[in-house]
């Protein structure tokens, strides 16, 4: 007899099907949607942003309103998993666990609006998180801030760690990041007459070897930060110089204070270029977004309350990645935390499958943190 399957397994399955860009995720909203329809809608309020979601559950004798987020979109990569609900959106896949998330997400909200508790709740399905960022467009919307949380909750799923196993830690968790494109353009021309042309391939290629000195040579050593150029597009043909080229990246820092020390020193370089080659230069910071810094005092008093419960708890180290997350901790008290999910494959990578499992595990775990949170102290 076959195990009927656990339905917020199932909605991820249904998610992970149609994974969506940034602001274009409507067949994702249109699958929550559709899903809350069937919830007690006299216990739920449910507003759309964009092609975000919010939805306020009342409490039944409110002091403070928690909010959970959940992000929607899915990225760029074309799957390359053996999953029989692989992605039908050619060229896009769910490859960072955002139909976990959002699975998770129901499974806490369902449970809610049949059990409510004390405190209000906000649960929020967030558009855009792999750019060009919702968190921050939706922290400074009327919508938002009319129902705005006291504190803010949010999980990402980590290949590393088994199922059964959460890992967080005080301060500073994902880095400062932000995307980087150079545009160099000087002046094309015949290979055989490189005397009256101005080539940007050499232009491109001085540039990006002097961007590599800038961590080892102008941050200090005990300040962690990344600056990788992964594209540099310039040329049409072999026997043709380039007269345009561009050099994409991304910059990493564990510090708001480092992240504008390499900034200063990038444009420095690229100043540098333009006169050392003649030529127009132009930088775009692209999206950027601030770390994810947990609430010093909520994040220790959650790791205690863990240690109470059957899942294992790791005090990890900060990461390099980038998580917009980080606006709503900025302005509200909160913290995130990594869901162990088991999987030899990395984040964005286009054969990681996570272990179902662990929905269950994070859905069991949020609700019992929720409700032993609602009881605490009052006010």
């Amino acid at each position: 007899m076959t195990t009927p399957l656990n339905p917020f397994v199932a909605l991820r399955r249904q998610l992970h099907k149609i994974p969506e860009p940034g602001f274009k995720e409507v067949k994702t909203q249109r699958l929550l949607l559709d899903y809350l329809a069937t919830l007690p809608g006299e216990r739920m309020e449910i507003q759309t942003w964009k092609t975000g979601i919010l939805v306020h559950i009342p409490g039944n004798n409110p002091s403070r309103r928690i909010g959970y987020r959940a992000d929607m979109d899915a990225l760029p990569v074309e799957e390359e998993t053996t999953l029989p609900f692989r992605s039908t959106h050619p060229g896009w896949m769910h490859a960072c666990g955002h139909d976990f998330h959002m699975a998770i997400a129901l499974g806490v909200l369902t449970h809610f609006v049949h059990h409510p508790i004390d405190d209000d709740l906000l649960f929020v399905f967030q558009p855009a998180e792999e750019g060009p960022g919702g968190a921050k467009p939706l922290l400074e919307s009327e919508i938002f801030n009319a129902r705005r949380p006291d504190m803010m909750l949010a999980l990402h799923i980590a290949p590393e760690y088994p199922v059964g196993t959460i890992a967080v830690k005080p301060g500073i968790l994902f880095a400062n990041t932000s995307e980087l494109y150079i545009d160099l353009v000087g002046r094309g021309g015949h290979a055989a007459m490189p005397h009256l042309a101005n080539d940007m391939v050499i232009a491109a290629s001085q540039l990006a070897v002097q961007l590599q000195s800038i961590v080892s040579r102008n941050v200090d050593p005990q300040e962690a930060a990344i600056l990788t150029i992964g594209k540099l597009n310039a040329g049409t043909r072999q026997n043709v110089i380039a007269g345009k080229a561009r050099l994409e990246g991304t910059i990493r820092t564990l510090s708001p204070e480092t992240m504008r020390k390499v900034k200063d020193r990038i444009e420095a370089m690229v100043r540098g270029i333009g006169e050392a080659f003649d030529c127009q230069t132009a930088i775009d910071w692209g999206a950027g977004y601030c770390q994810v810094y947990n609430d010093d005092a909520l994040t220790r008093e959650f790791m205690d309350w863990v240690r109470t419960t059957e899942v294992r708890l790791v005090e990890c180290r900060e990461a390099m990645t980038g998580e917009d997350f980080g606006y709503f901790l900025r302005e509200i008290p909160g913290f995130m935390f990594w869901l162990g999910v088991d999987t030899p494959y990395g984040l964005h990578h286009p054969r990681i499958e996570p272990k179902e499992e662990s929905i269950e595990v994070a859905i069991r775990l949020v609700t019992r943190y929720i409700e032993w949170k609602s009881r605490q102290g009052r006010g």
